[in-house]
């Protein structure tokens, strides 16, 4: 007897249906409890399924930068298991919103339910699903083939803790890449946001093909003007921290503007240290020449490389680094290095991209300081979440008017 094949609108009945038991905060910290509690349990049991999954996708000739997402260590799982309970102890978020007006007002509601499409970096299952359980809304889950061992042993984890918290299982759906396809969850009308997370080339299709609302994540090519006045030391610590934090990295430093002013003596200063930490680099092909690094093509500045390379690109002044990042950049991470409030003002108020660093690091976290910060991404879609995809992302304004019919 053959498997009837899944149906992913049938399901999302239930799943629809399961999302009005979500109204109790009481338990929804419960569930959330449970879930950081059994992650932290099954840890043994989630390695050895990541193990397995790694084996098989070197069979696979899974690329290397995948894999390195892939592969699992007790640290990446415990923080995933902390998230939960972080996002337990801070309540759920108010429903009315303050801004009340003479004639309506305003509620915070959950979207409803949220597709999550990911490539590797099983980890994310577990924090996509603390957010979207403290928001009230319910998620599908859909993982890549290389990471299909993990993914499910996870989703069973996750699975079982809500049904212990009185919830129901159905409010997290994780479907099989051979059941449903990307453009399948992409094109379901039943789904209110599609999140993806991959690499570029994942997240175009995804856009692409989507015929629903969809939040791109974001990750790579974001640039770094280094002023006329900024410090050589402190543009070699931004670059350096950005590539740390997550195994994904994605506000990397990738390609960073400088000022025509800094001397050859700075400039190879810090290609030397930057050479130290195994960075590849390249430059504008006048540059390059002159200092023996590989030339930047056109299609460099406007690609991310996802791995240890940085170009170098020389302007004249910010308005000329400004022009060139928002046409370049990623779009969601850029950054400066200045002592000049003016270059600062002038990058803060004229750069486009959804998140701005002055001298400080682009790292980005996703167990932020602030509970309120944690998330799985950066979107270069702006909006009230400010290109941070957590929890305000997953809710929604509603604006109420009331009458009086009589």
């Amino acid at each position: 007897m053959t498997q009837s094949p899944f149906d992913l609108s049938t399901a999302l009945i239930d799943v629809r249906h399961s999302t009005e038991q979500l109204g109790a905060d009481e338990q929804c910290s419960k569930a959330l409890v449970g879930m950081g509690k059994a992650i932290d349990e099954g840890l043994d049991d989630i390695l050895e399924a990541n193990t397995l999954d790694l084996e098989i996708s070197r069979d696979m000739a899974v690329p290397e930068l995948v894999a390195d997402w892939l592969k699992l260590t007790p640290e990446r799982v415990k923080t995933a298991a902390n998230v939960c309970h972080r996002l337990a102890a801070m309540g759920a978020p108010l429903a009315i919103a303050t801004d009340v007006g003479s004639t309506h007002y305003s509620q915070s509601r959950p979207l409803g339910i949220i597709g999550y499409i990911y490539e590797a970096l099983p980890d994310l299952a577990v924090i996509a699903a603390g957010l979207c359980i403290r928001t009230g809304n319910a998620l599908v889950l859909r993982g890549g083939s290389e990471a299909s061992r993990t993914n499910q042993i996870i989703a069973d984890i996750l699975q079982s803790s809500l049904a212990k918290a009185g919830l129901a299982e159905t409010l997290i759906l994780s479907v099989e890449h051979t059941d449903v396809s990307r453009l399948e969850m992409a094109q379901c009308p039943d789904i209110d946001l599609i999140i993806p997370h991959g690499r570029p080339s994942l997240v175009e299709q995804v856009i692409e093909t989507a015929t629903i609302p969809v939040m791109p994540s974001r990750m790579g090519n974001c640039y770094l003007y280094w002023s006329a006045s900024g410090e050589v030391d402190q543009v070699y610590h931004m670059i350096v921290s950005s590539y740390k934090g997550t195994p994904d990295a994605v506000n990397r430093v990738e390609k960073v503007v400088f000022h025509e002013s800094h001397s050859a003596t700075t400039l190879t200063r810090l290609w030397t240290r930057l050479r130290e930490e195994g960075f590849e680099l390249k430059a504008d092909a006048a540059i390059a020449q002159a200092h023996s690094l590989s030339a930047a093509g056109p299609l460099d500045w406007g690609s991310a490389y996802l791995k240890r390379t940085i170009a170098f690109h020389q302007v004249k002044d910010t308005g000329e680094a400004l022009r060139w990042i928002n046409l370049y950049s990623s779009g969601h991470a850029d950054s400066i290095a200045t002592t000049d409030y003016t270059d600062s003002r002038l990058f803060s108020t004229q750069c486009r991209s959804t998140a701005l660093y002055i001298n400080t690091s682009p790292q980005f976290i996703r167990n932020a300081e602030h509970p309120g910060e944690i998330a799985l991404g950066l979107s270069n879609r702006k909006g009230i979440a400010g290109g941070l995809i957590g929890m305000t992302l997953m809710r929604e304004r509603q604006r109420i008017f009331p009458g009086n019919f009589r």
